[in-house]
């Protein structure tokens, strides 16, 4: 039996302990409600459609019984051409035609009650019971306070008259305990779903937390991470910036509650045509885990179970190692995975490659272009800018190389390809950021595959030990300087232990590598695949990043939960599938290396060989074993 719930509605404290779920609601003329749905479904994470009514309707039977809303929330604000004029304790003075404010002109002749629809959108209070079962502290409801909202810089998607930032809740998570509020709010598709944003508020165009623009500052506790959710207030927005003659909403923290249980998985199964909430997917593969992508600036980022379980399989494919040169003792799991995320998040990435192995000219092996192109095409039909870096002596070739990868269609297009001089201190900052900016990054994250590292000793170094740094420019020097530049990170990938980036695992490389103690990198990259040839390594990536492309969760959080599809187009799936890695395409540029004088690195012959190792069945086979995973 529904209860008077004014008094159970007054404050926003109780919100975690009335065990019903909370709505926001907006009001708006009837000429208005046709495009103000289509923005809510462009927008479905803060503006989640629980139920739209008939003009003039007070009740709305599929949420609440016997309720009446122009009494049921305690404040509700009222706008008149996009400005707040005052809030209220009810609206009822409203439905009695025509209102005259005292000192005012009667401003609501043209929008009589019976000509207003209401709006009921999802809650995130809703979840937080649920976090409190969980074990995740809710810290707003902890210090007695209203959940802090924020205006982000970013922007919904329009629809007719409505464009507006969207607004999301920010509650302090214990980092420990993300996965649980993530897979928590997840399970409440209706309630805002999983978080939009997990990490630095700058990110996001939040200056200052201690400044919230509706509700009230929450404090992060020791060890908290900002967790930011997509917010229903986001419809006020909407309403501030269409300027309607006349609207109402709720007022920000003062939610409708509603006659379903707060045990209840999804909101409410109304009728078909009364529900318009998002139709998300509750399986348990595709619950979102969380990663830590970057410290500098702090991102965690989101993808699915299954997703994650791919990429890790992906890991173990490309960690065979037929050239036993025991690269498995370097092994660190979710190298690979980190690095992809890294890279989903990415606008601009820079490749380098290019490992010298003879005194002959080409000095270079046909290990790493390969992967470097399969990376740099799947990062391309993603939207990313590529460029590559190479050695001023192998500019020309390298040239030709691009041209004749983008003519055979190995390449999905051109590419800049640019080299680096270490003219003086301030070098790697100019050629990383604009004009030496450090807050304009030219790049925001750096790939080396195949790259001869630099040694402790400051010399590049072969596998066999033999000193190979007059070679090679001072590339490494970007990686050095990344490691101070926040929003820049950085990924080696490599076979031996030598190639730039293995300084993240050097001590194994020193005593479990041959000739490791001399040849072992000593620069470090955030994250370090280890394959049993690079250029395998570099096909995982390409893999790995379409896993990415087409996981929700994944696309989801990296859309903010706005976009009216969600899924990936039939389209852009079939193009994203085209630029794959694939044994006609890898054979087709191995045999144009060839054609170029490009030797494989072990027996120095112009062979289809990598490493030593035959293209068929060896790569043949890796390659069809990643596609077969990813596809």
């Amino acid at each position: 039996m529904r209860c008077s719930l004014g008094y159970f509605r007054r404050v926003f404290t109780l919100a975690i302990d009335s065990g019903y779920q909370q709505a926001n609601v907006v009001i708006l003329p009837k000429h208005l409600a046709e495009d103000f749905e289509a923005f809510c479904h462009s927008n479905p994470a803060p503006l989640p459609l629980l139920y739209r009514s008939q003009s003039g309707e007070t009740s709305c039977l599929p949420l609440a019984r016997n309720a009446d809303i122009r009494t049921d929330i305690s404040q509700y604000c009222v706008y008149e051409k996009g400005h707040l004029v005052e809030t209220v304790s009810s609206l009822q003075s409203y439905t009695r035609e025509p209102r005259i404010a005292s000192g005012q002109q009667a401003v609501n002749q043209s929008h009589p009650w019976s000509d207003m629809v209401c709006f009921y959108l999802g809650c995130s209070f809703g979840f937080e019971g649920k976090l409190k079962t969980a074990g995740v502290p809710v810290r707003n409801v902890e210090q007695g306070r209203n959940v802090s909202m924020y205006r982000t810089a970013v922007t919904c998607r329009s629809a007719g008259a409505f464009s507006c930032p969207l607004v999301v809740t920010m509650r302090p998570v214990p980092a420990a305990l993300l996965n649980a509020a993530v897979e928590v709010t997840h399970l409440t598709p209706r309630a805002h779903g999983a978080p939009v944003h997990i990490g630095e508020p700058a990110l996001i165009g939040i200056k200052d937390m201690s400044r919230p623009d509706y509700g009230e500052p929450v404090e992060l506790q020791p060890g908290d991470v900002p967790v930011f959710w997509a917010c229903g207030v986001t419809a006020i927005e909407a309403v501030l910036s269409s300027k309607p003659s006349l609207a109402f909403s709720h007022s920000p923290g003062c939610m409708f509650l509603t006659d379903v249980p707060d045990s209840s998985t999804s909101l409410i199964t109304p009728p078909p045509d009364s529900l318009n909430g998002p139709n998300i997917e509750l399986s348990p593969e595709l619950t979102p885990l969380c990663f830590l992508v970057s410290h500098k600036p702090l991102l965690y980022s989101l993808v699915s179970q299954r997703a994650a379980a791919r990429i890790r399989h992906l890991e173990i494919i490309i960690g065979e190692d037929p050239g036993q040169r025991g690269i498995r003792h370097l092994f660190t799991e979710d190298e690979l995975l980190h690095s992809c995320l890294a890279l989903s998040h990415s606008t601009s990435v820079a490749i380098t490659t290019g490992f010298p192995t003879y005194v002959h000219s080409p000095h270079d092996e046909n290990d790493g272009p390969p992967g470097a192109i399969a990376m740099a095409t799947m990062l391309l039909s993603l939207g990313k800018q590529v460029t590559m870096v190479t050695d001023r002596r192998s500019l020309e070739r390298n040239q030709a190389l691009i041209d004749e990868a983008v003519k055979t269609g190995v390449l999905k297009t051109t590419i800049p390809l640019v080299t680096f001089e270490d003219t003086g201190p301030d070098a790697a900052l100019h050629f990383l950021c604009h004009h030496g900016d450090p807050s304009k990054l030219r790049y925001d994250h750096l790939v080396a595959i195949e790259r001869c590292g630099r040694a402790a000793d400051g010399h590049n170094y072969n596998m066999k030990g033999v000193e190979v740094k007059h070679l090679v420019d001072p590339i490494d020097n970007l990686f050095i300087a990344a490691k101070d530049l926040p929003g820049i990170t950085t990924t080696g990938i490599g076979d031996g232990g030598n190639e730039l980036g293995m300084g993240k695992v050097k001590e194994k490389v020193r005593s479990l590598i041959p000739n490791g103690s001399l040849i072992a990198c000593d620069i470090p990259a955030d994250y370090v695949i280890i394959a049993g040839v690079s250029n395998w390594g570099g096909y995982a990536v390409a893999c790995g990043l379409y896993l990415l492309y087409t996981c929700p969760s994944h696309q989801r959080y990296l859309r903010r939960g706005l976009g009216e599809e969600l899924t990936t187009s039939q389209e852009q799936l079939q193009d994203w599938t085209a630029h794959l890695p694939s044994v006609d395409k890898e054979e087709s540029f191995l045999s144009t290396l060839m054609q170029f004088g490009i030797r494989c690195g072990i027996t120095g012959h112009l062979a289809m060989k990598v490493d030593g190792l035959t293209f068929h069945p060896t790569h043949s086979d890796i390659i069809t074993k990643l596609r077969e995973v990813t596809l």
